[in-house]
């Protein structure tokens, strides 16, 4: 009823690579399908219609590529024409062609990554699509830009990637951080029916590993407190930035850029963190509340504080280059403050984890695992917890900073 064949169209010019092409037959109706294999005439096999591979050959490799290539695609043809014609009978070769090259379009692993994170910017998931693009550029990067489908990705490849990543200084939790991405990627392809699982993955580095803390004393942060930064507002806000996260519990800076007025009610802001989308009650302390006041947004603007300062233009690159700003300007306070700790937004969360856990805040409260292993299940944990238990906890570690 429909036949798929592999043909070869040579070249004009004596010797010089030809072009693969497929022949698709249904109901007598011809089409052909152009590829982008190129292979020379002492290539192809006329009596078999098949790509011929010579192990001594310079060209082995790329030859050998093109014919798992065709293997693929031949396969991939069945598949669609089997899925066609189950689901209308007078599916046509071009309604066959059609289907077939969005489904190989989407079989490129660029394509697909990028199709990927076009998903999640719908969804509103802009913080994971821009991790699913980090990820894109640092493999677009090793393949020197040239793409890859899907079902060529094996474990050989993935492992040169990990070993390109690490001569190139990434700590392992960076390449153990772009490894899951492509392969929730893989799997996502796999759970589509576009590859077969071939577990590309095995062979290199997926865990976390325990990284160094970064959190600082008590006391460090009390200097930090007690700088004046009067005279340089730049410094000065950078510092507030860093205790109101400290002081509403290591809230990270991306949940306190998009904090809005309507998340601030009777004393308490109520938000859903963007990592984890768990909801969290924070009592604001005194301290709290004097930070809310002096960094306060217009009027008019939805947001509590004056970070994101135009609303109306595109958030997510205000938020990225006010926390860069903060973070670079943290580095100068931590100077001046003679904290020998690398200061950034982030140390202000680690930090009150750990000093949550000296001032003997019961486990059940603020997990060990917030600043060791898992960041999520921590605010997962805490969120199941009396929030008012929370609340009574962060209330001893402000009181513990005001009286050290």
């Amino acid at each position: 009823m429909a036949s798929i064949k592999v043909k070869f169209r040579r070249s004009s010019v004596p010797d010089s690579a030809g072009t693969v092409y497929y022949q698709i037959i249904h109901k007598r109706i011809v089409r052909q399908l152009t590829t982008s294999f190129n292979i020379f005439p002492n290539e192809w096999d006329d009596k078999k219609g098949s790509v011929i591979s010579n192990f001594h050959s310079s060209r082995y490799e790329i030859v050998k590529a093109i014919q798992n290539n065709i293997l693929w695609d031949i396969k991939l043809l069945g598949q669609v024409f089997d899925t066609l014609i189950t689901k209308r009978s007078d599916c046509s070769t071009d309604d066959w062609a059609s289907e077939f090259l969005c489904r190989k379009k989407r079989s490129s692993l660029f394509n697909f990554l990028n199709e990927t994170i076009t998903k999640l910017q719908k969804l509103g998931k802009a913080r994971t699509a821009e991790t699913y693009s980090a990820a894109l550029a640092s493999f677009r990067k090793f393949r020197k830009d040239e793409d890859i489908l899907l079902h060529d990705i094996d474990s050989d490849i993935m492992e040169k990637y990990q070993a390109h990543l690490s001569l190139n200084g990434l700590t392992p939790n960076t390449i153990s951080f772009y490894m899951r991405i492509l392969r929730a990627t893989y799997n996502r392809a796999v759970e589509s029916g576009l590859i077969e699982q071939a577990s590309p993955f095995r062979r290199v580095y997926t865990g976390v590993a325990k990284t160094v803390k970064r959190a600082i004393s008590l006391r460090a942060v009390k200097a930090i407190k007690m700088l004046d930064l009067s005279q340089k507002p730049t410094l000065e806000f950078a510092r507030d930035m860093f205790l109101f996260s400290f002081y509403t519990r290591g809230m990270s800076f991306v949940d306190i850029a998009y904090l809005k007025k309507s998340d601030f009610n009777n004393g308490t802001i109520s938000y859903r963190r963007k990592k984890t989308g768990q909801l969290l009650h924070v009592a604001c302390e005194k301290s709290v509340m004097l930070l809310i006041e002096r960094y306060q947004a217009e009027v008019d603007s939805p947001y509590l504080l004056s970070i994101i300062t135009k609303p109306d233009k595109d958030t997510r690159k205000q938020y990225h280059a006010k926390m860069y700003a903060i973070n670079k300007s943290l580095k100068e306070v931590a100077r001046l403050a003679k904290v020998d700790v690398p200061l950034t937004l982030y140390v202000a969360r680690h930090s009150w984890a750990s000093i949550a856990h000296i001032q003997n805040i019961p486990v059940s409260i603020i997990s060990e695992s917030m600043g060791h292993e898992s960041e999520a299940t921590t605010q997962i944990y805490l969120a199941s917890l009396d929030v008012s238990a929370v609340n009574k906890a962060n209330s001893q570690i402000i009181e513990a900073l005001e009286n050290c």
